[in-house]
């Protein structure tokens, strides 16, 4: 394995690495301050559910798109 090779497997395991984590940290700061506001205010607890799944949805689809980068880097081995 070359160099070149070496730096691409780097670069998708960085890229696959780092666009797990950081949405995995938001989302866990999501739901929790999504319970924050249902315990605080029970009756809002549909529309802040729903909020909660719609930011939830967004922020799987950046982890998606560093999983298809590291895909296409791994392409050019």
């Amino acid at each position: 394995m070359d160099l070149g090779a070496g730096l691409i497997a780097i670069a998708a395991a960085l890229t696959i690495s780092i666009s797990t984590i950081a949405p995995a940290i938001a989302q866990g700061n999501t739901a929790t301050k999504a319970l924050e506001g249902i315990a605080r205010q029970p009756e809002a607890a549909g529309d802040i559910r729903t909020s909660m799944i719609l930011a939830l949805a967004f922020m799987e689809a950046l982890t998606i798109y560093g999983l298809l980068i590291a895909f296409m880097l791994l392409g050019k081995f």
